[in-house]
């Protein structure tokens, strides 16, 4: 079971065919790499379904390879969104391999990773795109505004928009999320080229910044997932949802942001020993590093989970334009989180 979706094979891939499959999106939701929380967010599961679906769809329409089939209706048909005739919850789509990531003495064996995979899997990095540095943006902690051309000597308190876009590589599989140099991300991606996973994440980040300019929303920052199949990279995952990106509306966060910045001023004790874990199973050279945190964390207040099920409810309905589920107004939900 994965943290927010699960994966349900109706044929499987092999080393020379494609397979096919489903998401199944669920109302759970993560934060800070913990997996599922202690709490579901009622509805996050269509939205989550319907946004993904509706940016697939305009993908396909630029011309932009992706892994995706349709959704499914409640009667086991395969349709396009337009023809859906309830939000969906279920995605359609092709499968790839996904061999297992070894860890042995210390450290992770990618080579057995592709040896697994042949010319048939998926690409174990997240490709990440940056329009600009919001709020809870790693790239704050990484760099300081002059190595991104930003006329700045440190961090302004809000958002802040990039000259130009950034695109940076992080790693998929491991515990830790780690961002990597160039030269090792071209590494760990095996067969997949750099350059094409750069060019095609600059192509998914300028259909979801037109989709969200539509809606009224500043689209800062995204990641996608890529499979590799015969010489080709193509989207896989989901992309251009409020777990996968960040957008703005009326200068306030519309994603998951929202939820993690709660949790930060609310739960800061828990959320520094997440840091702490995280660090210790570095310098220990373990992966697990959830058994070395002790504190687990606390289900959110039920006004919060409410606002957070009408945002992805609301923001969904602004994103593809079509009124899929009874919401308030999106500025209302986000009242509810200052």
């Amino acid at each position: 079971m994965a943290s927010v979706k699960d994966r349900r094979v109706e044929s499987p891939a092999t080393d020379t065919d494609l397979g096919r499959g489903v998401f199944e999106f669920s109302d759970r939701y993560s934060v800070f790499d913990w997996g599922e929380m202690p709490d579901h967010v009622p509805g996050k599961g269509a939205s989550l379904c319907t946004m993904g679906a509706y940016t697939f769809e305009q993908l396909a329409a630029a011309g932009v390879p992706t892994h995706y089939q349709g959704v499914r209706t409640p009667d086991g048909e395969t349709v396009r969104l337009a023809d859906a005739p309830e939000a969906p919850t279920q995605m359609v789509i092709d499968l790839t391999q996904v061999p297992t990531l070894p860890f042995e003495d210390g450290s992770y064996d990618y080579d057995r990773y592709h040896d697994a995979g042949g010319s048939n899997y998926l690409v174990p990095l997240e490709v990440v795109f940056r329009n600009a540095v919001p709020v809870g943006s790693s790239l704050r902690t990484r760099c300081a505004p002059a190595d991104v051309g930003i006329d700045a000597d440190e961090w302004p308190q809000g958002p802040v928009e990039l000259p130009e876009t950034i695109v940076e590589f992080s790693t998929k599989y491991e515990e830790q999320d780690r961002y990597l140099s160039r030269s090792m991300a071209d590494e760990i991606a095996g067969d997949a080229d750099i350059a094409e996973l750069d060019a095609l994440a600059r192509r998914v980040n300028e259909t979801i910044t037109d989709c969200a300019a539509d809606a009224g929303f500043v689209h800062d920052d995204g990641k996608l997932e890529c499979v590799y199949v015969d010489g080709e990279v193509r989207v896989a995952d989901v992309a251009g949802t409020f777990d996968e990106n960040r957008f703005r509306f009326d200068g306030r966060e519309v994603s998951k942001e929202a939820v993690r910045q709660f949790y930060k001023r609310s739960a800061p004790e828990w959320v520094g020993a997440v840091k702490d874990a995280k660090r210790a199973a570095d310098e220990r050279g373990v992966a697990d590093w959830k058994s070395l945190c002790e504190p687990s964390p606390d289900p959110l207040p039920p006004e919060i989970l409410q606002a957070a099920a009408d945002l992805y409810a609301a923001g969904a309905n602004r994103y593809t334009a079509r009124e899929w589920f009874d919401a308030p107004p999106l500025g209302d939900a986000l009242d509810a989180f200052e």
